[in-house]
């Protein structure tokens, strides 16, 4: 599809309130980034994609777009699974259903055996379930994607929960533990220490973050490690007296 053809009706009116055939098309990522830019309530254009997709009207304006790219969670970029980074609309009727139909569709026909996405907390996902798609997870809010590590502004979708959808292959690959998904998408992290495991939120600022939760716990750490240590160190001390 020709950019020269469709970006200059970006501005057209919805149409009226009935039921027109949708068409879905191949994008470009410059065409979908453009209508994400103009029509998605909370989100920005991403970086890449893997594939866009886009529907349009009886009369040949575009009415939606869908980018599918790469997952976000380190844990479900497998090779085999891909996400559904953005999804906007001009709130033509089943024009969002017809893009997430089309996303799993295509992405099957490329081989790869899973495709998910998240919605906000408050969002129906109706337009999820009419094609299809099963409801896996709901996430907890995190505080934000700035980390020591990896610093981030916020792009006004912090503090809210998730829950994450999918399509698969009946031979898919399982998803990941619940609580590695979780640990993978919120900014906190598991206590290690043993006979903890709660979990506390990562340290903001300059520094190495903390392992522990408390400073109980990383006593009670340091004293298993060094116990393991010295029983290691008796265990070869008596195979070379032997």
């Amino acid at each position: 599809m020709s950019r020269q053809m469709h970006l200059g009706e970006y501005l057209t009116p919805p149409p009226e309130d009935r039921q027109q055939r949708l068409r879905v098309v191949p994008l470009t990522l410059a065409d979908a980034a453009d209508a994400v830019d103009r029509w998605h309530r909370h989100h920005r254009r991403p970086q890449g994609h893997r594939f866009s997709l886009g529907v349009l009207d009886e009369a040949g304006h575009l009415r939606g777009v869908a980018i599918v790219g790469r997952p976000v969670a380190r844990s479900l970029d497998t090779g085999y699974t891909v996400e559904v980074t953005r999804l906007a609309s001009d709130g033509t009727r089943n024009a969002c259903s017809a893009l997430y139909g089309a996303a799993w569709r295509t992405a099957a026909a490329m081989g790869f055996g899973r495709i998910i996405t998240y919605t906000q907390d408050g969002e129906s996902g109706a337009s999820l379930r009419a094609v299809g798609w099963r409801q896996v997870a709901v996430l907890r809010p995190r505080t934000g994607w700035d980390t020591p590590s990896r610093r981030r502004e916020d792009r006004g979708t912090d503090r809210v929960a998730r829950i994450l959808w999918e399509q698969s292959r009946v031979d898919a690959r399982p998803l990941p533990s619940l609580a590695d998904l979780r640990n993978e998408i919120r900014n906190e992290i598991l206590c290690p220490a043993i006979g903890c495991g709660r979990p506390f939120p990562l340290g903001v600022g300059r520094g190495r973050p903390a392992r522990y939760c408390s400073t109980a716990c990383r006593v009670r750490a340091h004293r298993a490690s060094k116990a393991t240590i010295d029983r290691r160190d008796t265990t070869t001390a008596a195979i070379a007296a032997a």
